[in-house]
């Protein structure tokens, strides 16, 4: 290197420092910005004491789909014990459900995902240091998920617990035995149907990305979950409008919840995959044919067979928000 290119380094040092520090800056102010906005409407959602559907009261701040209202409701509404709360599956938790609730409330929490370098960088995030937060590198199954959570430290009772680990869902819930939470949120795969209570088989190594070049062959159905819940004294009071997160309740704080239509709602997602790794955009019932040899598991006759011996997958209702075709 030349002694003039030398001499610029420093230079171009300081001004990638000052770059990147106006950028931090703009995004802190950008998130100041949408924390105000948000206890505005969250205001405005304490004279709501009955709702439609809990999509109703929908808004997202840092969740996916509207979870952000929805929890920020369920908890004006109910009589949480703890004000800490558990999620799997964050990446680098700058999209998740339980961001808000920590910075608008200040609860305490432990998160956990399975990249390593997720976890870097939420602890080297600036609310690391400035909230009760955890952030722990783990592949979780239903073997580990119960040692996990008793050496976080968080007790029992727990606020609230969220589940989206892409594969293995269902069978972790169900395994969940050292946590009491008041509200459970759980990913369901919409495109396994509403008619049956199906999961995928268990596989302490499942990869959504490795199992189907679609990505659509994870999870579990929405009535797989609810009967993991109700086995677990939960009830299910709903679902975001996007159809893949389902809510859940403690049974005894239920009647605390006006909610006209507790059902959930199927996704309308077309985030398929082609062979080459790309979108596909298949949507609605056809998404189930790519995946209609694929094995699942069928929790009230305990068969296992291919998806679309199962028959039937969506009620009427939910083919009428599907476009109104038949799968």
């Amino acid at each position: 290197m030349s002694a003039e290119l030398e001499d610029l380094v420093p230079l171009f040092r300081a001004g990638r420092a000052l770059a990147w520090d106006h950028h931090r800056q703009q995004q802190r102010s950008a998130e100041r910005q949408l924390l105000l906005t948000a206890r505005a409407l969250g205001e405005s959602l304490r004279a709501r004491k009955s709702i439609p559907h809990l999509s109703d009261v929908e808004f997202t701040v840092f969740s996916q789909t509207g979870e952000d209202g929805i929890i920020e409701w369920l908890i004006q509404n109910l009589p949480v014990r703890s004000e800490s709360f558990i999620e799997f599956g964050v990446q680098d938790y700058t999209e998740s459900n339980t961001r808000y609730l920590m910075r608008n409330r200040n609860w305490r929490g432990l998160v956990l995902d399975a990249n390593v370098t997720h976890i870097e960088a939420i602890r080297n995030d600036g609310i690391y240091w400035k909230h009760d937060l955890v952030a722990e590198s783990a592949f979780i199954t239903k073997e580990n998920v119960n040692d996990l959570l008793s050496r976080s430290g968080h007790g029992n009772e727990i606020g609230l617990l969220s589940i989206d680990i892409d594969g293995n869902d269902y069978w972790v819930f169900d395994a969940l035995d050292v946590v009491r939470p008041d509200i459970v949120i759980c990913e369901y795969n919409a495109v396994l149907g509403d008619m049956h209570a199906l999961t995928i088989p268990y596989d302490p190594a499942f990869q959504r990305s490795i199992a189907h070049p679609s990505w659509l062959y994870f999870g579990a159905s929405i009535r797989a979950l609810e009967q993991a819940a109700a086995r677990k004294g939960y009830v299910l009071v709903g679902s975001n409008g996007a159809g893949h997160n389902a809510f859940f309740v403690r049974g005894e704080l239920a009647s605390h919840l006006s909610i006209g239509d507790r059902s959930a709602r199927p996704s309308l997602f077309r985030e398929s995959r082609a062979e080459d790794g790309g979108l596909s955009y298949v949507g609605g019932v056809e998404r189930a044919a790519l995946i209609a040899d694929m094995p699942v598991l069928d929790l009230e006759t305990g068969r296992t067979a291919s998806l679309v011996s199962h028959g039937q997958l969506y009620s009427r209702d939910w083919q009428a928000r599907m476009g109104g075709r038949r799968g």
